[in-house]
């Protein structure tokens, strides 16, 4: 699908996001502020076919930015055949193939253009001929700011990993020099590491990104990529992060002052979003409110919603692992009795292909899994293939979220003062889940264990034995939350630096061609 052409004269941005559920959600999130927040920024959000087709099929999100007139989707081929996974052990080799078509695509749509013009008729020429004013690219992408620079487009990183996760990527060269990375084998995991300024006191090597541990080629390979994101970082105009400032003040203050160029805190998106859709009269009642937003890969249960409506005030644990998380069959049945023997309510998203060796209809699991632990969840549970996360974040009958600690769903959870166990398995997700338990302290961290009586323990403490100290903590950051999206607050604040900065690239590259 290629780009349709906007207004001359106007900013236009290029979205450029990694081609996985999460940074598409957060970054057409972004997309959708830019529009709602201007009646003049025209944003072109470059991805491949397959993400298309996935949002064609998931929430029809297709349709819904179809209607508007400065939003239009430009998609490109990855190269990888149909069946290829785009994911879990997979996903070195489509990030590989992502970047090599990517940038190469990135570099066509944008022209560099000779300085030598001398008249504003040739400047104005050369202006709708390339068309990008500025590209807002993934933080994985390090070729955007040499494709950015080559061209004389400004180019700004949107990193949607967690920031606290991201600081330690900055920290790197620390803690290559101290020996702290790789871990080398039969080295303690729980030894505190001390050389990440602002993270002293909580942070120990099992808390570290998994390609830390340098278990093979590819963590080495993880680990040089990073090295190179962070240098790239430098060269870029700022840094946008899904986050908001009381989160995580201090590291924040850190990262501005470590990084040479604006760091723009816009977070929470999904929240922000809703607010600026709310004041431009675009949702009318609640349901649509949330319906509206939904960025999915996967068709969401919708029916869920009722059966939560249902249950008691906070008795329900929501359960899900994302959309890139693969479990065994041994580890689905620790889960299960986990959660079937907290004698707790739950609603668990088993994502279709999320466990080794198993149909997708668990009603067919008779063959399995013991029938009477099946009748079970029927008492007490509802199991679903896909859900709005959101909406059920946000319902009054959940108070515990067992999640695999990905940023999107941790922000989210923040936002709607749920505690959380964490069951983290790699990049930013290790050191989320030591953030909520330690520094947060609005939820339990269960990192490198799957134990039915450990998850039954954890479900209990969350939900029953020290739910009010938990949902007291999480309510304190949902009210910070709230308030950095008023117009007084900080996110607020910083997405409106970031549309000003934007125009003014606009601006900038006008007057630079004159």
């Amino acid at each position: 699908m290629q780009a349709r052409p906007h207004a001359p004269f106007t900013p236009h941005v290029i979205i450029f996001p990694l081609p996985i559920q999460g940074p598409v959600n957060s970054m057409l999130k972004l997309a959708e502020l830019l529009t709602f927040s201007t009646n003049d920024i025209h944003v072109t959000f470059l991805t491949t076919n397959h993400v298309y087709d996935r949002l064609v099929l998931g929430a029809q999100a297709v349709t819904r930015f179809n209607q508007c007139p400065r939003f239009t989707f430009h998609t490109f081929s990855d190269g990888l055949p149909e069946d290829h996974p785009r994911g879990g052990e997979k996903f070195l080799e489509m990030l590989n193939a992502v970047k090599d078509v990517g940038q190469i695509v990135l570099r066509k749509m944008v022209v560099s253009v000779s300085k030598s013009n001398s008249t504003f008729a040739d400047a104005v020429q050369t202006l709708k001929s390339s068309q990008t004013t500025s590209i807002i690219a993934d933080g994985l992408y390090d070729f955007a700011v040499d494709v950015g620079n080559e061209a004389g487009i400004p180019v700004l990183y949107f990193d949607t990993i967690s920031p606290c996760c991201l600081w330690v990527y900055m920290c790197f060269p620390r803690l290559i020099e101290a020996g702290e990375v790789p871990i080398k084998e039969n080295e303690e995991l729980d030894a505190p590491v001390d050389v990440v300024p602002g993270m002293e006191g909580y942070l120990r090597r099992r808390d570290l990104p998994d390609m830390c541990r340098g278990r093979n080629k590819t963590d080495e390979k993880c680990i040089q990529d990073v090295l190179s994101q962070i240098k790239h970082f430098q060269k870029a105009q700022g840094l946008i992060l899904n986050t908001f400032d009381d989160l995580e003040p201090n590291l924040l203050t850190r990262m501005r002052s470590h990084c040479k160029n604006k760091v723009y805190t816009i977070g929470p998106l999904h929240s922000h979003l809703k607010t600026k859709m709310q004041q431009n009269s675009l949702i009318k009642n609640n349901d649509l409110q949330f319906s509206t937003c939904s960025n999915s890969f996967w068709k969401e249960d919708k029916n869920c919603m009722s059966w939560l409506d249902k249950q008691p005030p906070k008795s329900v644990i929501f359960c899900s692992f994302g959309s890139q998380v693969v479990i065994t069959k041994e580890q689905l049945i620790e889960f299960w009795h986990g959660l079937v023997n907290s004698g707790c309510f739950f609603l668990w998203v088993k994502r279709p292909g999320s466990v080794i060796g198993m149909v997708d209809d668990f009603e067919k699991w008779g063959n399995e899994i013991d029938t009477g632990l099946i009748n079970r969840v029927r008492e007490k549970g509802l199991i679903v293939n896909w859900a709005p996360q959101e909406r059920v974040l946000s319902h009054s009958t959940v108070g515990g979220f067992l999640t695999h600690s990905g940023w999107n769903s941790t922000i989210e959870s923040v936002t709607s003062g749920v505690p959380m166990i964490c069951w983290p398995h790699y990049v930013d997700q290790l050191v989320n889940s030591r953030v909520v338990s330690d520094v947060w302290k609005v939820g339990l961290d269960m990192k490198d264990t799957c134990d039915r009586l450990i998850i039954e323990k954890l479900v209990k403490d969350v939900m029953v034995l020290r739910k009010h100290e938990f949902l007291d903590n999480a309510t304190k950051l949902a009210n910070f939350a709230t308030k950095s999206i008023d117009k007084s607050g900080s996110s607020y604040h910083s997405l409106e630096c970031l549309i000003k900065d934007i125009r003014s690239f606009h601006l900038s590259m006008l007057e630079s061609r004159l």
